[in-house]
């Protein structure tokens, strides 16, 4: 799995003047952007900062002229502007039309509606949208407007620990998914299985990945199809067997078991990007399993899975044709997610030796 950065993160300090220095000194990402004066850093330091200010690196104006000035003199400028009615927007529509690196949107009543709109206008543009945000949890929902989201959040906080939690929302988790050739299916009699209902509708090519070992899963595809005997349920992941790994957003591993209501998961895309999404219910019931074991072709690691057999589990092929479990043969290949070994301690990677049968 790797991360691709697509959000920025920029922190407001909000501590006295005189504990800028301690507060700076906890951060140890350089890539953070300060909302600050630059006079007010401490000697040396070499963050970037945007500000109402011509030393700053990115400089805000609230003046459009002054704006448009700033861009034909060569600087990074972008523009402020408090949001109330639909007059405000088309300020920052013009903003963006006269070359705005960047604009800062201050909707401090209506927050979602109005950034919905502005995305959805701006969305061809190379203006990026900014919003304010006073708590981590906050950028999670800015992140998440019209799906797409803002293309970044000043996070106003006193609390360098926040902006740990607040970076978990800056990167989408991509899988390198490859090829794995089916090598045994074998029927194990009665056993739990995990069904998982998501908050979220999810569209074709979209599944959870799930295994056996950590460092092997087999992405098994949404209930997005229907049949002649069922309907379709395209917010459901018919995942497998309750002792199962699927990995969550911060880099452990849950097992299916373990899923509740709010638990947040990755969905993941055949192409290997991601999404997260939270859990609504998680089913265990007792059904008829089968176990899968496939071997990739490139590496020749090997895993297994156990899923319920049943025709509305499917895994995806090469083609990105969906395989019911029941249609399966050896042979086949379908696509995994494959890693080199690591050890697994309350979910967390651990490098130890390790030995999974």
């Amino acid at each position: 799995m790797i991360q691709s950065k697509n959000k920025d993160l920029i922190i407001r300090p909000s501590v006295p003047d005189s504990q800028i220095g301690n507060f700076v000194s906890e951060i140890n990402d350089r890539d953070i952007v300060l909302n600050l004066d630059p006079k007010k850093l401490p000697a040396g330091c070499k963050f970037m900062t945007i500000f109402e200010s011509l030393e700053a690196d990115k400089i805000i104006s609230k003046d459009l002229d002054e704006m448009r000035r700033l861009k034909q003199i060569g600087k990074i400028a972008g523009y402020f502007k408090k949001v109330v009615d639909n007059n405000d927007i088309e300020d920052i529509l013009k903003a963006s039309s006269e070359d705005a690196d960047f604009v800062i949107v201050d909707a401090p009543d209506w927050k979602i509606i109005p950034l919905e709109n502005i995305i959805a206008k701006l969305d061809r543009s190379k203006t990026k949208i900014y919003a304010s945000a006073n708590s981590y949890q906050e950028v999670r929902t800015l992140f998440g407007v019209l799906e797409k989201g803002v293309d970044g959040v000043i996070l106003s906080t006193h609390n360098p620990a926040e902006i740990g939690e607040a970076k978990a929302y800056l990167n989408s988790d991509v899988f390198k998914l490859k090829l794995a050739k089916i090598e045994e299916i074998k029927d194990v009699g009665l056993g739990e299985r995990v069904c998982v209902d998501t908050i979220s509708m999810l569209g074709m090519g979209e599944g959870m990945l799930v295994g056996s070992k950590s460092n092997f899963m087999f992405l098994v595809h949404n209930e997005s199809v229907a049949s002649a005997f069922t309907s379709a349920r395209p917010f459901r992941v018919n995942a497998g067997a309750v002792y199962c790994y699927t990995p969550m957003r911060d880099g452990t591993t849950k097992y299916l078991s373990e899923l509740e209501a709010g638990t947040e998961i990755l969905i993941v895309n055949v192409d290997g990007t991601t999404r997260p999404v939270a859990v609504g219910r998680s089913k265990i019931e007792t059904r008829p399993l089968r176990l899968v074991a496939a071997k990739t072709s490139d590496d020749a690691r090997a895993g297994t899975v156990i899923l319920q057999n049943a025709e509305t589990i499917r895994l995806i092929t090469k083609e990105q044709k969906l395989l019911p479990v029941t249609e399966l043969k050896i042979g086949d290949e379908v696509l995994v997610s494959s890693q080199a070994k690591m050890g697994r301690h309350f979910g967390s990677t651990v490098d130890e030796y390790v030995l999974e049968k």
